[in-house]
């Protein structure tokens, strides 16, 4: 068993996770100031709806260099034809990703019947073809289909807190509780801080997939934490006449090495999933490897230290 004095460390604990918090919600708050966001998080072409193109390049031995704002400047040029159900929508607002090192490409862009759709990629082949036939592929969301799939996401994410926190407050008293859900919004706001800052950095965008990364990294949390606060429980059981700190220190140390083998051999499908999982599961592992992180950190060191700031002990008869 791994020796962990937390208390004698716990400020570093607490200026670790407050600079880590500050950072995030500074972001936050930089993307729904920023003109072009106006949320927290760039939304997605899920909850905004729109188009969008993927293309995949035929290339013979490697492809040609190719750049986005290159395509953007195409694209802005690009005058659509009206047809009886659509209107010619203006593509200056068009994204471009550059995928896969340069072998694929995707275009998000406002909502576009069949026929618009067939224009976009015909004005970009001269720039970024030839295409693959079978790498095509166009993905249209209407607008309040994007809204509903957006209100839908914070209702789930509403709900599945609020029963965390019911579920909680059942199982512990009210020190556990506050501090459970403490560390779950410190690991919610951490990961959605990072991703604010990537939608800022490099246009990053959050999908459907972001907010079960989300509720994943909930559970995730709840789960680790509840694991250290059982082994708290049962120290101050068997060593009811120590200090706060003390039991705290030795029910950390007796779950450390669960929760780094509990944490590592999570993120080894995570590292998998990034490296071979593909552009579309590419972020969603991303997000989840962050979760996993944070959530460890805040299971093992920060809802523990805090902890130790009430003198006074657990109720005894909290029910396991």
């Amino acid at each position: 068993m791994i020796a962990l004095q937390l208390s004698r460390s716990r400020r570093r604990v607490w200026w670790i996770s407050l600079l880590m918090v500050a950072f995030s919600i500074t972001g936050l708050a930089l993307s729904w100031t920023n003109p072009a966001i106006k949320a927290p998080l760039r939304p997605g072409l899920d909850f905004t709806g729109g188009t969008q193109i993927q293309l995949e390049r035929l290339c013979e031995d490697a492809c040609t260099p190719l750049q986005a704002n290159a395509v953007e400047a195409i694209l802005g040029e690009v005058a659509l034809s009206a047809d009886d159900t659509t209107n010619a929508p203006s593509l200056d607002s068009a994204r471009v990703q550059i995928l896969d090192g340069g072998q694929s490409l995707s275009l998000r862009t406002p909502a576009l019947s069949a026929a618009q759709s067939q224009e976009v990629i015909e004005a970009v082949t001269p720039l970024a073809g030839p295409f693959q036939t079978q790498g095509q592929s166009v993905d249209t969301i209407g607008p309040s289909l994007g809204s509903q799939l957006l209100l839908s996401s914070l209702v789930s994410l509403l709900v599945a807190f609020a029963g965390i926190a019911l579920y909680i407050s059942i199982r512990y008293d009210g020190r556990y509780a506050v501090l459970a859900l403490l560390a779950l919004a410190h690991d919610v706001v951490i990961v959605c801080g990072i991703f604010a800052w990537l939608g800022l950095w490099i246009g990053l965008e959050v999908d459907s997939l972001f907010a079960v990364s989300l509720l994943t990294i909930a559970g995730y949390s709840v789960n680790d934490t509840v694991v250290v606060f059982d082994r708290i429980r049962e120290r101050q059981r068997e060593d009811g006449d120590l200090p706060i700190n003390d039991q705290v220190d030795r029910a950390v140390s007796a779950t450390l090495t669960r929760t780094i083998y509990t944490s590592g051999t999570t993120l080894l499908p995570l590292i998998a999933l990034i490296l071979f999982g593909g552009a579309t599961l590419y972020w969603f592992a991303i997000a989840l490897a962050l979760g996993v992180i944070v959530g460890s950190w805040s299971s093992i060191a920060l809802a523990p230290s805090l902890l130790t700031i009430w003198s006074g002990r657990p109720r005894a008869s909290a029910s396991a």
